[in-house]
């Protein structure tokens, strides 16, 4: 039998390197399902229960391992389902290939049964490369450039494939005019600025007096060269969300996360600064950095895109992270100890107290804070841990201690509901050896985590540690908007909208086969984790926690307190335990450092 175009694809596919492919099938990749059985042994085809699950898993993927990842999808539906995973990954910069099945070329426009214009569809997503076959003389070029662009750019590309040239004999371009030939391969060097670009940020850099570093996703392999660039400078180290895993939280100049999520410490050091040097990140919200025109400031990013895009820096430089601090390294002058260091370093100290009393404060029935402080004292060597967006965020954010070959990732520009679940999924595939632990919230369970429990059931038999642990933050609300609502619009909470039933989540997991366990007593906390991270098969926490915990900002502005004061005041059914939680929680941040002074 003669390769098909279908057969074509995955050959070089795996020729770039790919070995898995998620995705859900149908008709519209009728072909390329029928090929991929026949490489199966060369590309694992990993059966999400939802398209827009496996285009989570790809973007999760890639955040795990830094390669490209592949998703695949038929055409109409199944295409749209795409959209919201790829989406998350275009924003957070990480690469993606989408394989998108097309109705027969004969029909395209013709108002047939799910012909939908694909090209217009994910011109956004994919704006780096979006492509529709039409021969099959085009496909090795079109795997080649979308492949190439993706890993280049760090970016989503797609290639569209009408079903019926799915089926077609492929055929390699011809030797003549109007043919495009084209190869596997590339090769990324480290990009490094040239030597006068360094010696500007170097000067700016040695006349600071307090200088404070802000890393993101870009720095995450530049864990020694931040640190040393850190202690040469004498200066802090905040992290923005996804670059959480890019220093050590043990190390005793990092102030942690930074924002609306961050720690006051991280607060202080970016208002108290001379200098600014920012490294990787896309970090959006400039209320948390200096004030314009009070420091002096430094980016080294990859992507030209986003220098001078949140303060404006003196001194912008393209280039690779590692590469570019090792080379700026020998022209800075080391920095004495002094009152900037001994502060930070007492910061740190104290924020990480706070953390720690404020986990402890009651609630009822337990405190979320301190679901995550006792996960932090067991979180296993090299494991893999996934936030979704919500109250669960902030926990993470706050209270988990990252130690050095730990990772760690949320979905941080886009911010989607239902990430933990799939992202977690995706790292077990990419790393079945380490230990996986998603932290989600019940809005997000209920939103698609709980299908995705199959997905676990299905494979985690393949994974050489079993450990995949799925807590589920159960505090019966979507607690995160309801704060949002109080403090951002100063309006009451809505039992209509925020109110969620109350699912028993670790006996679902248990009916699949999948270990599970319900926490309603905070002195049960410990245990469960321990039970969770010593059992043989993926394990679901069920975790009954009061919503009326305030995910309190490091520093409230007056608008804020104003708009929080509003809500309660026109009649939220919570307000005496708002009151009293926020009154426990404020008391606890402020005691323990009246009584360090």
């Amino acid at each position: 039998m003669s390769d098909t175009v279908s057969d074509f694809v995955w050959t070089r596919l795996h020729q770039w390197g790919v070995r898995r492919v998620y995705g859900y099938p149908g008709d519209g990749i009728g072909g390329l399902i029928a090929a991929l059985q026949r490489r199966e042994k060369d590309i694992e085809f990993i059966q999400a229960r939802h398209e827009e699950m496996a285009s989570l898993m790809a973007s999760g993927e890639t955040r795990f391992t830094g390669k490209v990842a592949v998703c695949i999808a038929t055409s109409g539906p199944g295409a749209v389902h795409l959209l919201n995973g790829l989406y998350d990954a275009r924003l957070d910069h990480r690469p993606v290939v989408a394989l998108v099945g097309q109705q027969a070329r004969s029909a395209i426009g013709s108002h047939y049964q799910q012909d939908l214009d694909l090209q217009s569809l994910f011109k956004d997503v994919a704006g780096a490369y979006v492509e529709t076959a039409s021969v099959p003389a085009q496909i090795p070029h079109l795997i080649d450039r979308a492949f190439r662009i993706a890993q280049a750019e760090r970016r989503v590309t797609c290639v569209i494939l009408p079903n019926d040239l799915q089926l077609e004999t492929m055929e390699e371009p011809a030797r003549e005019h109007g043919m495009t030939h084209s190869g596997v391969g590339i090769d990324i060097s480290p990009v490094v600025p040239a030597e006068p670009a360094l010696q500007r940020a170097a000067d700016v850099l040695n006349a600071g007096e307090k200088v404070a570093i802000l890393v993101g996703a870009g720095a995450l392999g530049a864990t020694d060269a931040v640190i040393a660039t850190a202690e040469k400078l004498k200066a802090g180290v905040a992290k923005a969300l996804l670059g959480k895993a890019a220093v050590p939280d043990d190390v005793s100049f990092c102030t942690g996360s930074i924002g609306l999520l961050g720690t006051k410490a991280s607060w202080d050091l970016m208002q108290d600064c001379d200098t600014l040097l920012m490294v990787g990140s896309g970090f959006p919200y400039t209320e948390f950095l200096p004030k314009p025109g009070q420091a002096r400031g430094v980016q080294i990013d990859i992507d030209a895109g986003m220098l001078g895009l949140r303060y404006p820096m003196e001194v912008n430089l393209i280039g690779d992270a590692a590469a570019t601090l090792e080379t700026l390294l020998p022209l800075l002058k080391p920095k004495a100890d002094g009152e900037w260091r001994t502060t930070i370093e007492a910061n740190v100290s104290e924020a990480w107290q706070e953390a720690r009393d404020s986990a402890l404060v009651e609630a009822s029935p337990i405190n979320p804070q301190r679901v995550a402080s006792e996960l932090s004292d067991r979180l296993p060597d090299h494991c893999i841990v996934t936030a979704d967006s919500g109250t669960t965020t902030v926990w993470y954010a706050r209270h988990l201690s990252f130690r050095r070959g730990m990772m760690g990732s949320v979905s941080g520009t886009l911010a989607t509901m239902g990430c933990a679940v799939p992202y977690a999924i995706a790292a077990k595939f990419a790393h079945p050896d380490r230990p996986a632990i998603a932290l989600a919230g019940d809005g997000a369970m209920q939103m698609n985590g709980m299908s995705e429990l199959v997905t676990i059931a299905k494979y985690w038999k393949r994974w050489s540690d079993p450990r995949l642990i799925v807590m589920v933050l159960n505090n019966r609300e979507l607690a995160y908007v309801t704060w949002e609502e109080r403090i951002q619009a100063g309006d009451p909470k809505w039992p209509t909208s925020q109110d969620l039933p109350d699912i028993p989540y670790a006996d679902i997991a248990k009916l699949m086969g999948l270990g599970g366990r319900r926490v309603d007593d905070p002195e049960q906390v410990g245990p469960a984790w321990d039970e969770a991270l010593s059992a043989d098969r993926p394990f679901v926490l069920d975790i009954v926690t009061d919503p009326n915990v305030p995910p309190l900002p490091p520093h409230i502005t007056f608008a804020q307190a104003r708009g929080f004061a509003g809500a309660l005041a026109s009649g939220d059914p919570e307000a005496g335990n708002v009151v009293t939680s926020t009154a426990r929680s404020l008391l606890a941040t402020l005691l323990p450092s009246r009584k360090g002074r």
